[in-house]
């Protein structure tokens, strides 16, 4: 039976073992994230298909990443300030938003991608992302860096790099990660990323 899980639509592609630090101001989500850490749950990150991140009912992509909250805080605006730290990827299945206009959804749980080596010509990729990593700072600098498996390499350059919303959902839903590499390095050539 699948789990109904809370979810938070962005404009923002999270894959497993992504961190990223958010800003909550809407009482819907100020309550979210109170019901979570009271209840140790997570909630699913997904990509706003149509409509907005703030007031109104968004609808979301059909693939998501759990996330756990890693740290939380009142930041210097009086904002809730938490950081989400992605753990699996999940489909998501039916979706119904209650009174509090929060969306919740049926989710299962997608296989998790087996770790690959990364190949010999994607090491200046490893090289990059480890510079962008360092410069950009927290949290991704504290991030357990696995500069040498292709999902993970994959997955944080999607995350950092200045690449269309739509490619970065295109790569979250691919399920092998070597040929994520190899599209996500297409769209870096096409982009004179790389």
């Amino acid at each position: 039976m699948p789990e109904i899980a809370p979810v938070f639509p962005l404009n923002s592609v999270l894959f497993p073992g992504g961190v990223l630090p958010l800003r909550i101001f809407e009482t819907r989500y100020i309550d979210m994230v109170s019901r979570c850490l009271r209840d140790g749950r997570g909630f699913v990150i997904a990509l706003i298909d149509e409509g907005k991140e703030t007031g109104g009912d968004a609808t979301v992509c059909s693939t998501g990443t759990l996330v756990s909250i890693t740290e939380w805080d009142t930041t210097s605006d009086g904002l809730l300030g938490i950081t989400a730290q992605g753990q699996q990827k999940v489909a998501i299945g039916k979706r119904s938003i209650g009174a509090d206009r929060l969306m919740t959804a049926a989710i299962e749980p997608l296989e998790a991608e087996a770790l690959r080596d990364l190949p010999p010509e994607f090491i200046h990729l490893a090289e990059l992302l480890e510079k962008i990593l360092t410069g950009i700072g927290s949290p991704f600098n504290q991030l357990e860096t696995v500069l040498d498996d292709s999902a993970w390499v994959a997955g944080r350059l999607t995350e950092v790099l200045p690449i269309p919303l739509q490619s970065k959902q295109m790569l979250l839903e691919m399920d092998d990660p070597l040929s994520r590499l190899h599209a996500l390095h297409d769209q870096m050539l096409t982009l004179k990323i790389v």
